[in-house]
Parts: C-alpha cells; sequence; structure tokens
C-alpha cells in the first residue's frame, strides 16, 4: 500500500507552513490514520538527532511527534546547514555528505533528487498520508530546473496542494493571485484551494476579500486561520529570532539579567526557550548582564572572527571580569577556549583562530560530526536529558568541575567560578539546571507539554477548516 500525500505549500517564506503541516498531521491522526510528516529539503541549523542516528530540521522532529512517530531521516532526507554567505553543509540521509556552494549543489540535484525520491517511498510504504511540506515560495521561476522541495516532487507523487498565505504580513491579494497566476498547467492542478493564515480581529471583515481571491484564483477558500499566540512551535530557524514583533521584558529587581549572543550562524537557539526575556544582542552594551549566554553556531571559527571585529570579544571578557557568569553550548563552548583549530578545513580557509582565553582549553575541528541522544546529571544530582551535534573535540587543560556526567559515566564540559561550558544541547530546556547556572529561582511558566500543544494546534485546524471542502479535495 501506498500512501496518500498532502501537499502543503506558501506563498513565500516564514507563512506558516511548518505550523499549518503540523496541525494537519495531528488532525489526520486524531481520525486514526497513520500519517507521517516529510520536508525533501530543509535548510536551517536548528537541527535535532532521531533516535536511530543522523539528525533531521526541529519543524520534522515537532510535525512527527503530532503524528505519534520517532523522529526518522526519511522524514527530512535532506539539510542544508548554512556554513557561510555562499555555502552549506549538506547532510543527506542524517549524516553529513560535502560542504558545497549553491552552484555545486544545483550540479548533484539528478542524483539529490533520487535520494528524496527513495526516502519518501520508505515513508509512503508504512503510512496512510504523507504531509508533504515545501519550501518558501512554490513559485520560485529562476529555480524551477532545481526544484526538489516544491511542485517538481509534488507532480512527481500526485499531491494535491494547500497553499498557505500569511496576511499579517501584508499583501495577501497579490501573494496569492500572482501564485496562482504563475503556476504551470500540470502545478495549477494539483493546487486545490488556499488559505488564510494569521488573521488578527474579526474574520467576518475579510469575507468580501474570501470571495475577491476566489473569484480571482478559481479556487475555493479553505478556511481563515487566527493568529494564535498561544500555542507554541520550535521555530524552523533564526530569522524569527530577528522579529521585531518578538517579546522582550526588561528584567525586574528580582530576574536576572540575561543576554544571548546572536551569532551569525547562530544553530539550535531552542536551548534558551526557557528564557524568553533574555536579550539577543549584536554589539557591545553599556549595561552589564548577570549571565550572558554563547550559543551553538554552524560556523565557530567564522563567528569566532565576527566576536573580535565587532567588539563583542574584548566586551564579554570585561563582562565576566566584571561579575557576569557567561555561558558556552556547543560552538559556544569552543570560543571559550584559549584556541579553536582546523588543520582539515572543516569550517573555514583559516588553521586556527586565538578563543576568547576564559577556560584554559583548546579544541581541534574534526571531519566527522559527533550526534546522540544522551541522559545526564550535573555535578549536584540533576537529571536531564540533551543531545550532541557537534564536530570538535575539546580539550581543557585547567581543573574544573564537569558541567555533566553521562550515563556511560564520560564527563562533559567544566565549570569555573563565573564559566560554564558544555557540548549538551537541551541542558537549558530543564528548568533546574537553568536555575542551577543562574543561581536564582526562575518565575518563567514552563510551556505546555508538546503534546498539548500539538492537540491545541489540531483544535485550531478544525475549528477553521472547511471540514467538507478539506474531505472532498484531499480524503478521497
Amino acid at each position: 500500500m501506498t500512501a496518500k500525500p498532502i501537499f502543503i505549500g506558501g506563498t513565500g517564506s516564514h507563512v506558516g507552513k511548518s505550523w499549518v503541516a503540523t496541525a494537519v498531521c495531528r488532525y489526520l491522526r486524531r481520525r486514526g490514520l497513520r500519517v507521517a510528516p516529510f520536508k525533501a529539503q530543509n535548510m536551517s541549523n536548528n537541527s535535532m538527532v532521531c533516535p536511530g542516528g543522523g539528525e533531521i530540521g526541529r519543524a520534522q522532529v515537532a510535525q512527527a511527534e503530532a503524528c505519534g512517530l520517532p523522529p526518522h531521516v526519511d522524514m527530512n532526507p535532506i539539510l542544508l546547514k548554512p556554513t557561510g554567505d555562499l555555502g552549506s553543509q549538506v547532510v543527506l540521509n542524517g549524516y553529513p555528505w560535502k560542504n558545497l556552494s549553491a552552484h555545486e549543489y544545483y550540479e548533484q540535484c539528478d542524483f539529490l533528487r533520487e535520494a528524496v525520491m527513495q526516502s519518501y517511498d520508505r515513508l509512503a510504504s508504512k503510512h496512510d498520508y504523507i504531509i508533504v511540506e515545501g519550501a518558501g515560495s512554490i513559485t520560485e521561476l529562476n529555480l524551477r530546473q532545481y526544484d526538489l522541495v516544491n511542485l517538481d516532487l509534488a507532480v512527481r507523487i500526485k499531491a494535491p496542494c494547500i497553499l498557505v498565505a500569511d496576511i499579517d504580513r501584508g499583501g495577501v491579494f497579490a501573494s496569492v493571485t500572482g501564485t496562482f497566476q504563475l503556476l504551470e498547467p500540470e502545478e495549477s492542478a494539483l493546487v486545490r484551494t488556499f488559505l488564510i493564515n494569521r488573521f488578527r480581529g474579526d474574520v467576518g471583515l475579510f469575507s468580501s476579500g474570501v470571495g475577491m481571491l476566489e473569484e480571482r484564483t478559481g479556487r475555493r477558500c479553505l478556511g481563515i486561520f487566527p493568529y494564535a499566540p498561544g500555542i507554541h512551535l520550535d521555530p524552523e530557524d533564526s530569522v524569527s529570532l530577528d522579529d521585531p514583533a518578538r517579546p522582550f521584558s526588561p528584567a525586574s529587581d528580582v530576574a536576572p539579567r540575561v543576554a544571548i549572543i546572536r551569532l551569525p550562524h547562530i544553530s539550535n537557539f531552542t536551548d534558551f526557550r526557557l528564557l524568553p526575556d533574555a536579550r539577543y544582542i549584536y554589539q557591545p552594551l553599556h549595561e552589564r548582564f548577570d549571565v550572558i549566554f554563547l550559543p551553538g553556531t554552524k560556523n565557530t571559527m567564522e563567528d569566532m572572527h565576527w566576536l573580535r571585529s565587532s567588539g563583542l570579544a574584548d566586551w564579554l571578557v570585561r563582562q565576566h571580569r566584571e561579575g557576569t557568569t557567561v555561558v558556552g553550548v556547543c560552538g559556544g563552548f569552543q570560543m571559550l577556549g584559549d584556541e579553536i583549530i582546523d588543520p582539515d578545513r572543516v569550517e573555514s580557509s583559516t588553521a586556527s583562530v586565538q578563543g576568547l582565553g576564559l577556560i584554559r582549553a583548546r579544541t581541534r575541528l574534526m571531519p566527522h560530526k559527533t550526534m546522540r541522544l544522551v541522559a545526564a546529571h550535573t555535578d549536584s544530582g540533576i537529571p536531564f536529558r540533551g543531545y550532541e551535534i557537534h564536530m570538535g573535540i575539546t580539550t581543557i587543560e585547567v581543573k574544573g568541575t564537569p558541567f555533566a556526567l553521562l550515563e556511560n559515566g564520560i564527563s562533559d564540559g567544566v565549570r569555573l567560578p563565573r564559566i560554564a561550558g558544555t557540548y549538551l544541547h537541551g541542558a537549558f530546556e530543564n528548568k533546574e539546571v537553568l536555575e542551577e547556572i543562574l543561581q536564582r529561582r526562575l518565575d518563567t511558566v514552563l510551556p505546555d507539554k508538546p503534546e498539548a500543544q500539538y492537540e491545541r494546534l489540531a483544535d485550531w485546524f478544525a475549528d477553521h477548516v472547511d471540514s467538507e471542502l478539506f474531505a472532498s479535495e484531499y480524503l478521497r
């Protein structure tokens, strides 16, 4: 048996495709169907290790959870992790394959398309429905011949498509009607409906707008879906950190003043989900913080150079000297040391770079990536679960307390006075571990467990979808 696909495409980037795909995953699962997510090609430094090995994008991990499945590399066979302005590490079937420029990547399209189809076929043989998520706009005309993830894929697997448009961004009439006008006949036959996402206010006020869009596109509206700030899913990439609407509240007299360095190649910033009031900073500030986090990065060498050129390296050292606790995670941990060397040119043409010198340590970048899920506990006994995704080995040359002990007895990282470094992503998603580092109790209200979020998301979809239209177009 082969699964039926449903394709979730968008009028552009960040219109809510991942959100809608996750909602449909849980909506169908609640109907007793066997559902799995699929995104052929994802570009994100926000990734997660799968239980069976390999890494995929965080959005597909959430979708797998919404389907009641463990995440698997077949759900995201190609993950592009940008290493600079012109190139990316290509993670194929969960493991690093090559570092390629965009031009070099396009030259591999035939090979990569076959890998995509193999992953899709494996998933489709085990499920009733596959919810396929596109990337960016479904009508990127200049990239059509290289398309692995949008309508070329939809045509190959004969997937009926839902077009997602974000009214909160503005220009919804142009984006929806323009998208339909750019479709080839074979593509147009698959794009059955459109939906309006992130509507604020009285939905009834847009009824005339729906009629205009339906008349101009010849398609029916699947629903008007409201902005839902009470539902929280992991963002797919770091663009969300640059959203001017992102909440920030100045620290109160009792709350710790926390900053996070907004590295150019920041990765896995979900580590800081329990710090909604933390300030992401790009340049030195006059104020002093209680704790500053150096997050993970996909390019430790370049981001270390950026810390120096921006003045943040000297600023961080001064902050620490004046009493601030500095905490490094993964690449940020590597930067805390004396030196990072890259003899195999894993990340850069530079052989070495001087670190911050806050820890007597030296890191060598390695050509092979460490990827694993771990169970660990802090030196004080707080248990937590985390994961490693890094391409380096750090040798610590000063005696200190390990940041954590893994269940196999191996130690991770180090803790020194007002300094901590760890390779373990996810450690600070544990409130007790975070409070130990901050040395204060947090008033942060823990977000609901993911299962509750997925249920809310399915309710959101069920409450606003035209269920008869959805069934007739996508569930036959």
